[in-house]
């Protein structure tokens, strides 16, 4: 009689940490997750004038998934500016931004 209730015992027990195993989640705010590998290119057009900063290709998040923006050559917005490319950090997406 012992053996038959611990048992039933053991295996009551043991259901509670046998429960149903599934996930539903969405997605609020900005939270992606991490971005393909950057692509590399060997060859950079030469600049357009005096001036101009190259900004190296990156991803980005649209609608849901991942866009490659080719570089590109850009006139950096004040004198002494520097890019600061975009980045993927603590499952965020931060965008790039010029600095001083």
């Amino acid at each position: 009689m012992k053996k038959k209730l611990l048992a039933l015992l053991f295996l009551a027990g043991s259901t509670v940490f046998a429960g149903p195993r599934f996930f539903v989640g969405f997605g609020v705010g900005g939270y992606y997750p991490p971005p393909p590998r950057p692509y590399v290119s060997a060859y950079v057009a030469p600049a357009p004038g005096y001036g101009y900063a190259y900004v190296p290709g990156y991803w980005y998040p649209y609608g849901g998934r991942y866009v490659w923006r080719g570089g590109y050559w850009a006139r950096p917005p004040y004198r002494g500016a520097i890019w600061v490319g975009p980045r993927y950090y603590g499952g965020h997406y931060y965008r790039g931004y010029w600095r001083r």
